[in-house]
């Protein structure tokens, strides 16, 4: 049975970097795993009221169990005023309620951060680390992956590109396929 390993990118754009970068990732999957693509796109603004009123939309239900059922996670993030957008804060929100039943708790995460520019979204990738320490998520500490300049990776198609970043982000996979493989319970 595959180990199944959810991949959260964290940009509604229709062109987003983290998107493409995500569905690249798929492709990196190795035998025995299977990477999957988990939308963020539909989820409401996390409410309380939500949980204490046992009225749950349909849509956060789907995430919830969406999440519950995968062993691991990879972060694929922008940036957004130096920190997460969002749609992926309020995704995390929404796995981590109702309290004590977070879909989150030990799963093995690693944080893709990237950035059309030079500081490869560095301060998102930080302030995620941040929210894994309370959600009890190890986070892959080595190697970091901040791309920058994700711009220039991907071609007319949406393609990632042959080069040097490509190596690097299959690398980081292998990376963390051996560190989950190692941290998972």
């Amino acid at each position: 049975m595959k180990k199944v390993i959810g991949i959260l990118a964290g940009s509604l754009r229709k062109e987003s970097f983290s998107k493409k970068v995500s569905r690249a990732l798929v492709g990196f999957a190795p035998e025995g795993f299977e990477f999957r693509i988990i939308d963020v796109s539909n989820i409401p603004i996390y409410n309380q009221d939500f949980d204490d009123e046992n009225q749950v939309p349909q849509a956060i239900a789907r995430f919830r169990s969406e999440m519950a059922a995968v062993e691991g996670v990879i972060f694929v993030t922008p940036e957004y005023n130096r920190s997460v957008p969002g749609v992926l804060k309020n995704a995390i929100d929404v796995g981590s309620r109702p309290y004590g039943k977070s879909v989150w708790d030990k799963k093995p995460a690693a944080i893709f951060s990237n950035s059309p520019g030079n500081l490869s979204a560095f301060g998102a990738n930080h302030h995620l680390r941040q929210s894994l320490v309370f959600l009890n998520m190890p986070a892959m500490q080595q190697p970091e992956v901040y791309i920058s300049h994700v711009s220039d990776l991907f071609d007319d198609e949406g393609n990632m590109k042959d080069g040097t970043t490509k190596d690097f982000i299959k690398k980081a996979v292998e990376s963390y396929i051996e560190w989950y493989s190692k941290n998972a319970l």
